[in-house]
């Protein structure tokens, strides 16, 4: 059980953002809107689960589907809502086989975009969880979960997690913060209003190319990616496809570099589903995570030969490598993949890169000095462009 003071406006913290940094806790001048039900927090659990809700919860409210997010330092690994999964996704994320609610659905497929950043994520979900979510929880390493509520079955399963020490963390969904936020930096106090720009389908209806033809589940997909970026530290570019995240390029100071990123972390995505992938022999009793470690090397163009050997212990039966000719092949049928960028495109280099990941269709703000440039960009390759007219930085 937690042993965290938890008074009615006050939570005291185990530590800061590293544990030499003392004195931490979360107040406000109001009742808090979290409880704690089991496990302890730390500072960087909070910021993951503070942010990983919004975004949790906005995906919700612009899609009407359940929604999930699995975040790691304060920027999504991925983001999904609730489609049904192919047989080949079920088997790359782990799920073959298991009974799976819309909201399992949803994680399942947040965890999956991207299962090596999500090692010991926060896992956000945007409704109460049930048994079948839970039990998908218990079994990935996960340090914590946040949600509007929890069935008596899905808190039972939770708190057997980690001994009793996983971090169970209940949300008011109808928590309204305060309009005005402010934070310290270095002694000093910096105050803006909140970013609540809303992400509505409006935000998809300036379309600048020449095709125009921007279907439902395109829309889907874009709105996903938006909403994905307004958590998402900036730099940020985020790939869409099929109702989830495939690739989140965060943090870089050159967009070109998060677009490439991203990128990368797509086609890396695409390739775990090569028949080669889904039917390696792993060594029995090797770990989920030891599996996508291995299956990550699989994918690199050189191992060194301690590398190698370390690798080739993974298996049962070595895989064969891939060849660049066949990577490309196979990433050639990556296709109808959706785009969205925190800010304009300053040069149509993102868009030449973003094609080689099969990327269809774009959102981005707008009103670059090359924006002519752009756009002739996304007409050389078919692409439909819209100008969302917003920027989503988030530091």
């Amino acid at each position: 059980m937690s042993q965290t003071v938890n008074t009615s406006n006050t939570l005291e913290l185990r530590y800061g953002m590293n544990p030499h940094q003392k004195q931490a806790k979360l107040f406000t001048d109001g009742a808090l809107p979290i409880r704690i039900l089991s496990g302890d927090p730390g500072f960087i659990n909070l910021l993951d689960a503070l942010n990983g809700f919004q975004l949790a919860r906005e995906l919700r409210s612009a899609t009407g589907l359940p929604a999930a997010a699995s975040f790691k330092h304060v920027s999504p690994a991925g983001a999904a809502v609730a489609a049904p999964l192919t047989p080949e996704l079920a088997k790359a994320y782990f799920v073959e086989g298991l009974e799976l609610s819309p909201l399992a659905t949803a994680y399942a497929r947040a965890r999956g975009a991207d299962r090596m950043s999500s090692f010991g994520d926060a896992a956000a979900l945007s409704d109460v969880v049930d048994a079948s979510t839970a039990q998908l929880l218990k079994r990935e390493v996960s340090d914590l979960v946040v949600a509007p509520g929890y069935t008596e079955e899905a808190l039972e399963i939770l708190k057997a997690k980690k001994g009793g020490k996983y971090l169970i963390i209940e949300i008011d969904p109808d928590y309204v913060p305060d309009p005005v936020e402010l934070r310290t930096l270095f002694g000093l106090k910096l105050q803006q209003e909140r970013n609540n720009a809303a992400i509505e389908a409006s935000a998809l209806e300036h379309i600048v190319t020449e095709n125009k033809d921007l279907p439902d589940n395109a829309k889907r997909d874009l709105l996903i990616a938006l909403v994905t970026l307004k958590y998402t530290q900036s730099n940020s570019i985020c790939y869409t496809l099929d109702g989830q995240t495939i690739g989140i390029g965060a943090g870089q100071q050159s967009r070109i570099h998060c677009t490439r990123l991203a990128g990368d972390k797509a086609d890396r995505w695409f390739l775990r589903q090569h028949p080669t992938a889904l039917n390696m022999k792993f060594r029995q009793g090797l770990s989920r995570a030891e599996q996508n470690n291995a299956i990550d090397l699989w994918l690199e163009e050189e191992l060194t030969p301690v590398e190698q050997a370390a690798w080739e212990a993974a298996f049962d039966e070595i895989p064969a490598r891939l060849s660049r000719e066949e990577k490309r092949e196979w990433l050639g049928k990556l296709q109808g993949v959706s785009y969205g960028s925190d800010a304009f495109l300053p040069f149509r280099d993102n868009l030449d890169r973003a094609s080689r990941s099969g990327v269809k269709y774009v959102v981005q703000a707008g009103s670059s000095m090359r924006d002519e440039e752009v756009v002739q960009a996304a007409n050389d390759y078919g692409m439909v462009m819209s100008y969302s007219g917003v920027r989503l930085f988030h530091h």
